[in-house]
């Protein structure tokens, strides 16, 4: 199923080249975040975050939607994001707070059985409950955009589906594990081939030089050069990932739905001599 999904996605993205756009706009936002970022520092950087997630959020929503029309240009992208904005947001702003709350819950408790606690021991902890919601959580998204779910019953209905398709969800996350991987390892690769000669020094460095080696650091030493170096790959990086990944999860869950509608054919009614279906 997950290789087939997958074609699907890169098919459609060749077939309708405005699914690019969330490409391209999360791309130069996460450029412009690592300019400032090491131009005035993490106060302004950290302010723009959540501005730039709310932007991307506008266009990876149309795409969504154009995905469910299986057609369409610039102006069907913006006017799906527009449209189902508020529907994607409100159960994102749900799933987020749950997760500071979960965080919360784990640090209090913690520090109640141990005033020192570890902050590995937070961290486990704290995966432990967060990778199962976001994993349950994963295509609330589409649910709200395919179905026309509202906010609630958009996170009920990705529970429901990974539930019910565990194994297909797990095969589908660890398909864009590996996209992940193979387009960010490809593209460091190229990153670091560029900047060789000042990488190179690096390499020489003792493991206490390494351990207390900081980002500053680096860019530091790649220099003006290696930055914009370094702003162009990112820029890629998010110009495949966002596409690719928003695209084959679209795919996933329009083949996990009619699955499911199969299933609750199959035990709740009937077909006739001439294959029509029935109720009971």
């Amino acid at each position: 199923m997950a290789i087939a999904e997958f074609k699907e996605a890169v098919i459609l993205l060749i077939r309708i080249p405005a699914l690019w756009i969330p490409g391209v706009i999360g791309g130069f936002l996460a450029a412009t975040l690592f300019v400032i970022y090491n131009f005035s520092g993490a106060f302004y950087a950290g302010r723009l975050l959540i501005l730039s997630g709310l932007v991307l959020l506008l266009f990876t929503t149309g795409m969504l939607a154009t995905i469910k029309k299986n057609e369409g240009n610039i102006r069907t992208l913006l006017e799906g994001g527009s449209r189902y904005y508020f529907r994607v947001l409100l159960p994102q702003l749900i799933i987020i707070f749950t997760v500071i709350l979960i965080v919360t819950f784990v640090m209090i408790t913690l520090s109640f059985i141990s005033a020192s606690s570890d902050v590995s021991s937070i961290t486990a902890l704290t995966l432990g409950f967060l990778i199962p919601l976001i994993v349950l959580t994963i295509f609330y998204d589409t649910a709200a955009i395919f179905e026309d779910r509202k906010v609630f019953d958009s996170i009920r209905r990705s529970v429901q589906l990974v539930m019910t398709h565990l194994r297909e969800v797990i095969t589908f996350l660890f398909v864009c594990a590996v996209i992940s991987i193979g387009i960010i390892f490809s593209l460091m690769i190229v990153w670091e081939a560029f900047l060789y000669d000042k990488l190179e020094p690096i390499t020489r460095y003792n493991e206490t030089q390494l351990q207390t080696f900081s980002p500053d650091q680096l860019i530091t030493i790649i220099g003006p050069g290696g930055m914009w170096i370094t702003v162009i790959i990112l820029f890629i990086g998010f110009f495949l990932l966002i596409p690719l990944l928003f695209s084959y999860k679209a795919c996933v869950f329009r083949k996990l739905t009619r699955e499911t509608v199969i299933i609750q054919q199959e035990t709740n009614g009937e077909y006739d001599s001439k294959g029509r279906w029935y109720k009971y």
